[in-house]
């Protein structure tokens, strides 16, 4: 078994928490206050630039041509991903130039671009890979559960269900395969990285309407 797997099912506890939080369940069935979909359109396109910026930091460390094309692309995944968020926002009315970060996101961002300045390439996959392989894992099954093509949200679970999104998702998974080594503290970093996702998806579902940008 590739460590990626390893590592996922290692975690699909954390993976089965997030699936049944009322923020997903009420996203797939359209039924998620805007408030907390407009918070968390904000908070993550702060942040998706950290995302970005970690991605970069493993290409620039990158020890071969493979990783830099493969970290490359992944990049160009974010900025992507950052388009669609864009959309999200003009259609809400979200000021992404003045979002402030809530301490949920804070701390994610200060995680992901530490691991990626003082570990190596290695674990700074294995710091990125949960936010993929989750969001992936959320969106095929909110779609394999059905949603209305009219609800609210149908753009989010169309987006992460996607096959392109999946490929994105395994080409991170296959650079964790080839960097980094099955290590106590890799396993740690993972671990971390699911449990930051679920505080950012509870804290995106308290958001209240004056906490917005």
């Amino acid at each position: 078994m590739s460590l990626a797997k390893a590592l996922w099912e290692e975690n699909t506890d954390l993976a089965r928490v997030a699936l049944e939080h009322r923020f997903v369940r009420d996203l797939g069935n359209g039924t998620l206050p805007l408030e907390s979909f407009k918070e968390y359109v904000a908070q993550d396109a702060f942040f998706l630039e950290s995302f970005a910026r970690a991605y970069a930091l493993a290409l620039a460390r990158s020890p071969d041509r493979e990783g830099l094309r493969d970290f490359s692309g992944l990049v160009a995944g974010v900025i992507e991903e950052l388009e669609l968020h864009e959309g999200y926002a003009a259609r809400r009315e979200v000021e992404l130039g003045e979002v402030e970060p809530g301490e949920a996101t804070l701390s994610y961002t200060n995680f992901l671009l530490s691991t990626a300045a003082l570990g190596d390439v290695g674990e700074t996959c294995a710091a990125m890979t949960p936010c993929m392989r989750l969001c992936a894992f959320l969106g095929q099954t909110l779609a394999e559960r059905g949603y209305d093509e009219g609800d609210a949200y149908a753009e989010w679970i169309r987006t992460y269900s996607d096959p392109e999104f999946e490929a994105l998702a395994a080409r991170l998974e296959g650079l964790l395969d080839r960097y980094a080594a099955d290590t106590p503290d890799v396993r740690a970093v993972y671990r971390r990285a699911m449990i930051l996702e679920l505080a950012f998806f509870e804290a995106s579902f308290e958001a209240e309407p004056e906490d917005l940008g």
